[in-house]
């Protein structure tokens, strides 16, 4: 079936969208990147023609190679240019939002198409309840810079037929990604994993034992390249806060899972991280 795919669409042009669009455009597929917003368009224009820039800065690709890239994206923000042979979604973290969406890009699709989303931490199969083919249906997670990280999930929901899942297995190999098969479990694996590196550093930061700077430092100074305060503003504090939340709720409100008031007050404030300039540091 990965001979079938020769079109990409993706639904969202934020960070993880732009990420996925640029990979798909660079490994040979033309792609669709659709938006609401013209604004969230022309921002994810510029990005990934620097993300490009930066690859040729050091060495990662030729001009032939970005500019080819570029030719292979088109912006859009008409819903009926979301005809491809595998769409993505990567909005936002929303159960109801997401089941609406893909039951459009149903009726605009045929029977062939696969469907993906990349949920972090939503169930495949709730999302694909009440599609008409939800054996078309599928998880494929991609980790934030999505055109630098190599990790990608694939996720089985309770009808995704073994075909599909082992097409898109295929495609993000083809997108020079590591995938792994995961199981439909809430936050799959890596969030689940990764869930208290963030939660425990926030309680520790509520508890008053140390100071974001201080607990980073730590982490960092352990092996890691980032601690967690980094990390969630690299990835969006409001987006890692959702995350939180839906396994909270997804682990019927185990304790463990709690999401944290400093946080939810950081999302309320609007300080999103580095996208917003200002999360748990502040960035020029």
């Amino acid at each position: 079936m990965l001979d079938e795919i020769s079109s990409v669409a993706v639904v969202g042009a934020g960070t993880m969208g732009q990420g996925i669009a640029q990979i798909s455009a660079f490994a040979g597929y033309n792609v669709v990147l659709y938006d609401l917003e013209e604004s969230a368009l022309q921002k994810a224009e510029q990005i990934i023609a620097s993300n490009l820039s930066k690859g040729i800065e050091r060495g990662k690709l030729t001009k032939e190679q970005k500019a080819d890239t570029l030719n292979r994206i088109t912006y859009s923000d008409d819903d009926k240019s979301l005809v491809a042979d595998i769409v993505i979604e990567a909005i936002v973290e929303n159960l109801d939002v997401k089941r609406s969406l893909f039951k459009r890009l149903e009726e605009l699709n045929s029977e062939k198409t696969i469907l993906a989303t990349n949920t972090s931490s939503i169930p495949i199969t709730r999302i694909g309840a009440g599609l008409n083919n939800p054996e078309r249906f599928v998880g494929m997670h991609f980790f934030n810079p999505a055109h630098i990280m190599k990790l990608v999930e694939v996720i089985s929901g309770a009808a995704t037929s073994k075909e599909v899942a082992n097409t898109v297995y295929e495609l993000a190999n083809k997108l020079s990604k590591v995938p792994v098969m995961a199981a439909d479990a809430p936050g799959f694996i890596v969030n689940r994993v990764a869930r208290h590196f963030y939660v425990e550093g926030l309680k520790v930061l509520e508890e008053g034992v140390c100071d974001v700077e201080g607990i980073d430092r730590l982490i960092e100074s352990s092996g890691f390249r980032m601690g967690p305060f980094r990390l969630m503003d690299l990835i969006g504090v409001d987006t890692n806060y959702s995350v939180t939340e839906s396994m909270f709720n997804a682990f019927h409100q185990d304790s463990k899972f709690r999401p944290s008031r400093i946080q939810q007050q950081k999302v309320d404030a609007g300080h999103h991280g580095r996208k917003s300039k200002k999360g748990f540091y502040t960035y020029d």
